[in-house]
């Protein structure tokens, strides 16, 4: 199992100045790098105090000027609101500098703020998603690009840098709904899978990309497909119970749409369904379950208060495979 931290850059109540979140969170990945993570996956927000990083290309290059071994995963970029061709160049540009350390994930977005604010029609958003993506890769791997898309058109454009790692760093494509993940498949990416589904729904949605890789072609041996998951651990079940709701309710009230929770007290869903919670020693037994029952063979971890993060670190992370 591979481990990495989807990081957020939270500033709940404004309670603190806005440079000490960043400064905790840089610290945070820092602690990371030397502690056997595989990547510290960087969020992108906008107009949210939810996660105050509106550029993972900025803040993926200070990470990586303070850092080694971890890479830099992009969890995820909101491929849609940007130029292509200046978010090629731009992570490409990221990839060089940290030394080939990039892994690229985009998404659409749901925020009809981030649309709104942006000018980009929702009802657009599933196509210039889809055609940026498309264009990104291209760029990264072709010496001059020529396209015609729907949205943009390029003649013999050199994009430059072109990514360190070759073809081009590895790419994964947030999906959530079915309709995503079939697409997705069907044009051989890999998947990041979302840190609101409960734990049975991600093993639907694992068996439901499985199928349709293969429905066209593709397979899903050797692929990692990271699923993020919410933690909260603490010294008692109690604890770790009461940090899980919340974390929950904190969720619920400043982010999450009520589409993406479903019927009844979306808290308790998340409490009983999605958060992974408890002492040390019931979250490795949990993570274990998991990696049998819905092949969670790499966590995304989004820890819900910083002792979650430290007891991850410390009493869980070292001890997975004893």
């Amino acid at each position: 199992m591979k481990f990495g931290i989807l990081q957020f850059f939270s500033w709940p109540g404004r309670r603190t100045e806005l440079a000490t979140v960043y400064q905790r969170g840089l610290e945070r990945i820092q602690i990371m790098d030397q502690n056997g993570y595989d990547a510290v996956w960087l969020t992108e927000h906008h107009f949210n105090d939810y996660s105050v990083c509106p550029s993972i290309p900025v803040m993926g290059t200070y990470a990586a000027a303070r850092t080694r071994n971890i890479r830099i995963g992009t969890g995820v970029c909101l491929a849609g609101f940007y130029h292509p061709l200046r978010l090629a160049e731009e992570i490409a540009l990221l990839d060089t500098l940290s030394g080939g350390r990039v892994n690229w994930g985009a998404g659409r977005g749901f925020d009809l703020k981030e649309f709104k604010a942006f000018g980009v029609p929702i009802e657009e958003s599933h196509a210039r998603f889809r055609e940026t993506v498309d264009i990104v890769l291209k760029a990264w791997t072709t010496d001059r690009l020529t396209y015609t898309g729907k949205y943009f058109s390029f003649d013999n454009v050199e994009v430059l840098p072109k990514p360190l790692q070759q073809p081009h760093p590895p790419v994964w494509a947030a999906a959530s709904s079915p309709s995503a993940i079939e697409w997705a498949a069907s044009a051989g990416h890999s998947i990041l899978m979302d840190p609101h589904a409960t734990h049975a729904e991600l093993g639907h949605k694992w068996e439901l990309y499985r199928d349709t890789l293969e429905l066209h072609g593709y397979s899903i041996e050797g692929r990692q497909i990271p699923m993020a998951r919410l933690l909260a651990i603490a010294s008692t079940q109690e604890k770790a119970a009461e940090v899980a709701r919340q974390g929950a309710k904190w969720l619920v009230d400043t982010y999450v749409p009520p589409e993406m929770y479903g019927a009844g007290d979306p808290v308790q869903r998340y409490v009983n369904e999605v958060v992974i919670h408890g002492t040390p020693e019931k979250v490795r037994d949990e993570l274990a379950r998991l990696h049998e029952e819905i092949h969670l063979d790499y966590i995304i971890g989004a820890p819900l208060s910083h002792e979650s993060f430290l007891q991850f670190t410390d009493q869980v992370l070292p001890r997975m495979g004893e």
